[in-house]
């Protein structure tokens, strides 16, 4: 592999200011992306803390901790604070470390926008979790906020309206960075299909965000002016349709779930080759199932709202273009089991990760494809079964390949080695415990079990029991991991130059940790698919 570096050692990173300011005024990509980092693990405890609330009352029947009212809040404010705050930030602070290194950008392309779309996270946050302390407490709509009961409750839902408004404006923001940076400054030679999938996937939900978060904002603004300016959008006693509400709030709803999956595709993208010692099976057709993944989940909204009384043309319609999704997914999880099929496989934490997301996401993809039936979703509607099934795919999936990238890129980031034993301990153990809290939900949702409750009927104890414990045991998981990252960052060994061997995409052939500023001029790459460099000139520092 050759690599020439044009630019020589630079003094003290030259530019690199230091102290608080440094983090208020930052402009550069890795500073920006840790503090996404940073900020939706805080989020994700925060979020988890109200996960394990409402499983410790939900440990045997009767009322034991929480009024109905509290329990409703803080199963809203979960949802809210783990999509909006947990998942879609982590995502957004991967693609912020790490695309302008894939494709050999000096920085993202709106320094400054970048550093704005950052500090609009922390008010955002701040503003849905006091909103507990307000008179009426925080909403407690369900995270879907729907009316008409989103137009009843106190002001605890325009704080949460005005949360959701700033999120969106940031996640804009940050997607129109990402489209721009991927489109425009990519190094000479790495043409589109020669783009990492990390870099695709980026590119694609970026799109996907431009095109949901306005109707979101439209949709809570619809409730807005319904609650103070006499406007009656969802009231039907002055002509207004409720389930009006639940079209345009799923138009967003449906695509936001593969804001949330399809990053996690491309990290497995990188993941699984790397640990294979394989190139990707079948790259170009991984950038088109990744493209009509994201067309189709346009086409499906109404699959959450079999219901509501739709008529049966447009039941079938949605439950058939709902079963077609399965068939670019179905594609992508042969490719990975292909490029796995015969490598040299060694099983680090990001691979355990990686193959785990693998697994347990197929899962989830499978009883959501028993919810597409029209028939079968009228019973399971709004029981443990939905819980079970996005759990599945939003926790095995978004958060098991978030975990995987964390490993994999961790030596890029810092510099450092993290503790393997304590790393493959933590998989073992939020492997075996997420399915003890989830798995029993399916037969929860089976036996009928309504969501959203905070008491039950006597039979469904032992389940409810089963899946609490699991609960606080996977939360309990969590503090290795958090454990793991701040002992390795102090004291953890060096990283090697190149700590995986088979990782062959551009980020991997610059110095470990990655230097301030990566690159002083572009490199010329001579790259295969899925990002893989052949040969390389320039650019890089020392």
């Amino acid at each position: 592999m050759a690599i020439s570096t044009t630019a020589g050692h630079a003094p003290h990173e030259h530019g690199k200011p230091t102290g608080l300011w440094r983090w208020l005024a930052a402009t550069n990509h890795k500073d920006i992306g840790s503090m996404y980092l940073w900020f939706s693990f805080t989020m994700f405890l925060s979020g988890g803390v109200m996960a394990l609330c409402i499983r410790a009352e939900l440990f045997q029947p009767g009322l034991q901790f929480f009024q109905p009212e509290l329990f409703n809040q803080l199963t809203t404010l979960h949802g809210l604070v783990m999509v909006f705050g947990a998942i879609m930030p982590a995502f957004t602070g991967l693609a912020n470390w790490l695309l302008p290194l894939m494709i050999g950008a000096p920085d993202m392309a709106f320094a400054r926008m970048n550093n704005w779309s950052f500090w609009l996270l922390p008010p955002a946050a701040l503003l849905l979790l006091i909103s507990f302390f307000v008179p009426g407490g925080a909403a407690a709509a369900g995270w879907t906020l729907y009316a008409p009961l989103a137009t009843q409750m106190g002001m605890g839902m325009d704080l949460t309206i005005f949360a959701i408004h700033i999120l969106g404006v940031s996640s804009i923001m940050g997607s129109i960075n990402i489209i721009v940076t991927i489109l425009n400054l990519r190094a000479p030679g790495m043409t589109m299909m020669k783009m990492p999938m990390f870099a695709w996937a980026s590119l694609i939900t970026a799109y996907l965000i431009i095109a949901v978060m306005p109707v979101l904002a439209g949709v809570v603004t619809m409730v807005l002016t319904d609650r103070h300016f006499g406007t009656h959008f969802f009231n039907a006693a002055g002509g207004g349709d409720p389930v009006m509400y639940q079209h345009i709030f799923w138009f967003f709803g449906h695509p936001e779930v593969y804001i949330m999956a399809l990053p996690a595709f491309g990290i497995v993208s990188h993941i699984i080759p790397t640990f294979s010692r394989k190139p990707l099976f079948g790259y170009t057709s991984m950038v088109y199932a990744t493209s009509s993944i994201a067309v189709l989940s346009f086409m499906v909204w109404a699959h959450h709202m079999f219901t509501t009384g739709m008529p049966a043309t447009a039941q079938l319609f949605f439950m058939y273009a709902t079963m077609l999704i399965a068939v670019p997914t179905g594609v992508k999880v042969f490719n990975w089991i292909g490029t796995m099929w015969q490598g040299a496989m060694s099983f680090e934490t990001p691979m355990l990760f990686a193959v785990g997301f693998v697994c347990l996401f197929t899962v989830g993809g499978l009883s959501g494809v028993t919810l597409s039936v029209a028939a079968v979703d009228i019973q399971l509607q709004d029981t443990y079964y939905v819980v079970a099934h996005f759990h599945y795919v939003l926790v095995a999936g978004a958060l098991f390949s978030l975990f995987a990238a964390i490993y994999y890129w961790f030596p890029k980031m810092t510099g450092k080695m993290y503790s393997e034993p304590l790393g493959k301990f933590h998989f073992w153990w939020s492997m075996i415990w997420f399915n003890v809290t989830f798995f029993p939900m399916h037969f929860l949702g089976l036996a009928g079990m309504p969501r959203r409750i905070p008491d039950y009927a006597l039979q469904f104890t032992d389940f409810n029991r089963i899946a609490s414990i699991g609960a606080f045991c996977f939360g309990l998981g969590q503090l290795i991991f958090l454990y793991n990252m701040l002992r390795s960052i102090r004291h953890g060994q060096a990283a090697p130059h190149k700590p995986w061997e088979g990782a062959e995409t551009l980020e991997w052939q610059i110095p470990t940790p990655a230097p301030y500023h990566s690159f002083v001029e572009a490199p010329h790459v001579e790259a295969g698919d899925n990002g893989v460099i052949h040969s390389m000139t320039g650019g890089a520092h020392h």
